[in-house]
């Protein structure tokens, strides 16, 4: 069986947020500390991080030191990626994978030339750069993974399917030829900005929920959540059956 766990599941700021005297952000609850969007499937023997944004040293510092197999990157925003180069000392079992599309691949050539350009720089962390396509399966270790396509505002990028288990984060809109893709899944990771004042590119809560109905998932847990959430342990009394509230450190089966 495998586990994921959510290392992060706040939006581009965190919570708590910088300069915010919200009831949220002074919180003593654990639950209501937030970094960064990112995940960790793994099994025994195959390791696979969802992201990789600028917290990750922090995330990753309680887990077991051991090999990391790739990166699974779902678009180029900082919040995302910006954490990529602190993978270094993993790189000391072997060079790490990291997929994503050519838009993905291009921006990180750009913005960090010294990890994936043609010249390296001594001592950089050992990144294997991979370009997939939506719809293109993959298998690292004992993952079967199919990419697909939601959008961000207008932009599209990447979520990944395993089997039954699908994660999606950043999506606004989904494009209706790509609801195949999601037949047969059981365990849905999805994001869920906050409940009221619609976003040009992040869902609110009730659209997340609504989605997940739609392609009839078994359990959902709403990731890239902001202070605007709620108290977690408040906000999780106003969620239908089945449907939760993911916190950093919860780890589950898929």
């Amino acid at each position: 069986m495998a586990r994921f766990t959510f290392l992060g599941t706040g939006t581009s700021n965190g919570v708590p947020v910088l300069g915010c005297s919200c009831e949220v952000c002074h919180s003593q609850d654990p639950r209501d500390r937030r970094f960064r969007c990112v995940g960790l499937l793994e099994t025994d023997h195959t390791r696979i991080l969802i992201d990789c944004g600028p917290d990750i040293r922090q995330q990753l510092l309680p887990l077991d030191f051991r090999r990391i197999d790739a990166v699974l990157v779902t678009h180029i925003h900082y919040d995302h990626v910006g954490g990529i180069d602190d993978l270094r000392p993993y790189c000391s079992f072997g060079d790490i994978h990291v997929y994503a599309d050519s838009s993905v691949t291009s921006g990180l050539q750009q913005t960090m030339p010294y990890c994936f350009g043609k010249d390296l720089y001594p001592g950089v962390p050992k990144l294997d750069l991979q370009t997939i396509r939506a719809h293109e399966p993959l298998t690292i270790g004992e993952f079967q993974i199919m990419p697909f396509q939601v959008l961000h505002d207008k932009i599209p990028i990447l979520a990944y399917k395993f089997g039954s288990f699908a994660y999606i984060t950043d999506m606004k809109t989904i494009p209706d030829s790509e609801l195949p893709y999601l037949n047969g899944i059981e365990t849905l990771v999805i994001n869920a900005l906050r409940w009221e004042k619609p976003h040009h590119s992040h869902q609110l809560v009730s659209d997340a929920i609504e989605f997940a109905h739609k392609i009839g998932t078994r359990r959902t847990y709403l990731t890239h959540l902001t202070h605007q959430i709620g108290l977690h342990a408040e906000a999780s009394l106003r969620l239908p059956q089945d449907v939760y509230f993911a916190y950093d450190g919860l780890q589950i089966e898929v």
